[in-house]
C-alpha cells in the first residue's frame, strides 16, 4: 500500500502561482510513477501531468503545458506541481496518484490522495 497526502492548495488571483505537494508513505516511493489529476466543479476528472520513477520523463496536458511543472524528490518521498500563470479555469481539486507506469490514463494509477483545493479568482 502507498498512502498519499496532498497539501499546498489554496486561493490565488489569476496570474499567480501555487506549488501543491504530495507526500508518500508506505512502499518505496521510487518504485512508482506519479501523476497529478484534477476535477473542476461539474467536470470530469482530467489528467494534468505525470513523471516517471526517476524524474527523467514528464508529460503534460496541453491545457497546462508551459505553465505547470511536475517534479519529484525521491529522497523526501514527495512530488510537486509548480503552477504558474494560473487561470480561473484551473480551479479544481487536485489529486496526486501513484502507479507502475507514467500515464495520462487515470486507471493506470493504483493509489490516490484525498485531494487539495485550488481556487483561482479572476
Amino acid at each position: 500500500q502507498v498512502q498519499l497526502v496532498e497539501s499546498g492548495g489554496g486561493l490565488v488571483q489569476a496570474g499567480g502561482s501555487l506549488r501543491p505537494s504530495c507526500a508518500a508513505s508506505g512502499r518505496p516511493f521510487r518504485n512508482y510513477a506519479m501523476g497529478w489529476f484534477r476535477q473542476g466543479p461539474g467536470k470530469e476528472r482530467e489528467f494534468v501531468a505525470s513523471i516517471n520513477w526517476s524524474g527523467g520523463a514528464t508529460y503534460y496536458a496541453d491545457s497546462v503545458k508551459g505553465r505547470f511543472t511536475i517534479s519529484r524528490d525521491n529522497g523526501k518521498n514527495r512530488v510537486y506541481l509548480q503552477m504558474n500563470s494560473l487561470k480561473s479555469e484551473d480551479t479544481a481539486v487536485y489529486y496526486c496518484a501513484a502507479g507502475s507506469v507514467d500515464s495520462d490514463y487515470d486507471r493506470a494509477y493504483s493509489y490516490w490522495g484525498q485531494g487539495t483545493q485550488v481556487t483561482v479568482s479572476s
